[in-house]
């Protein structure tokens, strides 16, 4: 049931939710552990097809989430599977994954086969983003797995192995130095539900206040956030209050006719506020509250963005425990939209460039071309 009344995106899929329940209530009552019982749920959720629904628990046998957990983002584009980008800093990356190859198996199995076994059994209808889905999914990996992918480049079949969702990261929320021509850059850490952010990001700006122009690069946010974190940091940008973020709340509607429909400000923070130019770089790994800061400084015309399509993941999750066995589930309830109208999953950044990877920034490049003139 709540999935059913909290779902907010059940118009763009094409899921049927009564035969997911028909097909997977036999299976959960027959379950003897509650690992068996975790297994059960995770299909259950993928029927969804949606990176954003997802349990708040996970065993070794678990998928891992996209993006937090994976390191390729791919596409199927006429009838293969391509590489779109490789994650910045990751075990990918290192062992020799790269943009544009093929992706031709995974696990020793053909690539189409296992995309096809992966899609949701409830679809009234064919969906090339379930595809997609599947396929990110399926190079995603599983916990407890090392992953085993031949791709191809041109005539050229080579096997790669590694383990996803390593990186090297500091240990610290950001890093925050002085760039040439005076100007300031700040990289998030995937640390946009920490709190302990906020006292960093305050420090960071007291470094950079005399700085020419600011780049603020959240292209290893994929674990989302709060909005405390997120209002507090954009915060520091503006210097009176402003709308970043529209919601809507369809459960409200399902449930008694009346829509519910907000808009989300901030409100300026701190003894100061940094007015200089500001550039946000985003890309895949940007995810969540990653999106919702980018739509709002766009929305107040407090920055420029820079870098290619962001995560996508759907709206604002709610979630529910389940009473036997304590486990979260958690939906995307509330839809979310761009103060100017546009749903946040299909924003663009102002200036589209393609990420290749840290060794070779071009979006970093195109921020401080920029901010030069």
């Amino acid at each position: 049931m709540f999935v059913r009344e909290a779902y907010a995106y059940f118009n763009l899929k094409q899921t049927d939710w009564d035969l997911v329940r028909a097909l997977y209530r036999q299976r959960a009552a027959g379950v003897q552990s509650k690992q068996e019982f975790v297994a059960v749920l995770e299909e259950v959720m993928e029927e969804l097809y949606d990176p954003h629904a997802h349990l708040g628990i996970n065993t070794a046998s678990s998928p891992r989430l996209v993006p937090s957990g994976s390191d390729l983002w791919a596409e199927w584009r006429d009838g293969r599977a391509i590489l779109t980008e490789v994650r910045a800093g990751s075990e990918a990356e290192r062992v020799g994954l790269r943009q544009g190859m093929e992706i031709v198996s995974i696990q020793g199995q053909p690539v189409l086969e296992l995309v096809r076994e992966r899609l949701p059994k409830s679809l009234r209808a064919p969906d090339p983003a379930a595809d997609d889905w599947a396929l990110r999914a399926e190079l995603a990996g599983r916990h407890a797995a090392a992953l085993k992918i031949t791709a191809r480049a041109g005539n050229h079949e080579e096997m790669f192995e590694f383990r996803p969702g390593l990186t090297n990261r500091p240990g610290v929320p950001l890093t925050a130095t002085i760039l040439e021509k005076d100007i300031g850059y700040v990289r998030i850490h995937d640390t946009l539900s920490d709190t302990a952010l906020i006292a960093a990001w305050d420090e960071a700006l007291v470094k950079l206040r005399s700085t020419r122009a600011l780049v603020l690069d959240l292209r290893d946010t994929p674990s989302g956030g709060n909005t405390t974190v997120a209002r507090a940091l954009m915060g520091r940008l503006i210097s009176e209050e402003q709308p970043y973020q529209r919601h809507e709340l369809p459960a409200e509607e399902y449930r008694y006719g009346v829509r519910r429909i907000w808009v989300e400000y901030v409100a300026p923070r701190g003894p100061f506020h940094y007015d200089r130019p500001v550039v946000v770089l985003v890309g895949r790994w940007t995810g969540s509250m990653g999106e919702g800061i980018t739509i709002g400084l766009d929305a107040m015309q407090r920055a420029t963005t820079i870098g290619g399509p962001m995560a996508r993941l759907l709206g604002a999750t709610h979630s529910t425990t389940l009473p036997h066995t304590g486990i979260v589930v958690r939906v995307p309830a509330e839809r979310l939209y761009h103060i100017r109208g546009a749903p946040r999953e299909s924003f663009v950044p102002s200036v589209a460039v393609e990420s290749v990877g840290l060794a070779e920034d071009a979006a970093l490049m195109a921020a401080l071309q920029l901010l030069r003139r």
